[in-house]
């Protein structure tokens, strides 16, 4: 028999809420039926961000560090950090060390912020533009950061354009927009769509789970963790 050796199926932002319009038992008529399905995708990803279902989005990076200094901005789009390993080279030789996060309460009551070390704790302040704080601060300019960071889902905007979601993400991407429309304009199969959404977003977000597999791996050639 047959097949059609194709792996391309892909669907776009119209072909997404058209879908979801068809699951609420309606049709896309208007411009402004298109614009209000785009808002709602769009807090819909916001959610995922909040939940963490956006794995797809993780990004290493390397930020070298300046002597003295507490804080630095994290990339544009980041807005949450997975896990950090302080670098050392010596010799031509890397060495990491893993260090730990601190909340808000415990980075406060740290009296002297400006001391100097090597780092040992970490602080991600979540503002508008977030940062990331270091205790105690670098007493060189030679170490560095290495971390991993989720960044936002890009927008839903025009259209023709597709959606940065993995394949696997299709379905529950279809069942959550449907639903968040259904509140507006299709309140009598809202907690039908709502099921069918959160068995959907289950099923993807198991795929996701453990950020742990995420986190910096520092070379374990060097490795040792501080007391």
């Amino acid at each position: 028999m047959a097949t059609s050796n194709s792996r391309d199926f892909e669907l776009d932002v119209a072909e997404y809420v058209e879908e979801a319009f068809e699951r609420c038992g309606l049709q896309l008529r208007t411009g402004y039926d298109l614009k209000t399905a785009q808002r709602s995708l769009n807090l819909m990803l916001a959610d995922w961000a909040n939940r963490g279902l956006n794995q797809w989005t993780v990004v290493q990076h390397t930020e070298t560090l300046v002597q003295g200094q507490t804080d630095y901005s994290l990339p544009e789009g980041a807005i949450d950090v997975l896990g950090v390993a302080y670098r050392t080279l010596n010799n031509g030789q890397t060495s990491d060390i893993i260090i730990q996060p601190i909340g808000r309460n415990e980075y406060l009551q740290i009296p002297d912020k400006s001391t100097q070390g090597q780092p040992s704790q970490y602080f991600v302040d979540k503002q508008i533009s977030p940062k990331i704080q270091v205790w105690p601060t670098s007493n060189n300019n030679s170490d560095s950061l290495v971390f991993n960071y989720l960044r936002r889902i890009e927008d839903a905007d025009y259209g023709p354009n597709t959606m940065q979601v993995p394949f696997r993400f299709y379905p529950c991407l279809a069942a959550g927009l449907a639903y968040y429309l259904s509140i507006k304009r299709a309140p009598e199969r809202t907690m039908l769509l709502k099921q069918s959404y959160e068995e959907e977003f289950k099923r993807a977000s198991d795929q996701d789970e453990v950020r742990q597999s995420y986190q910096v791996r520092p070379s374990m050639r060097s490795y040792r963790r501080l007391s």
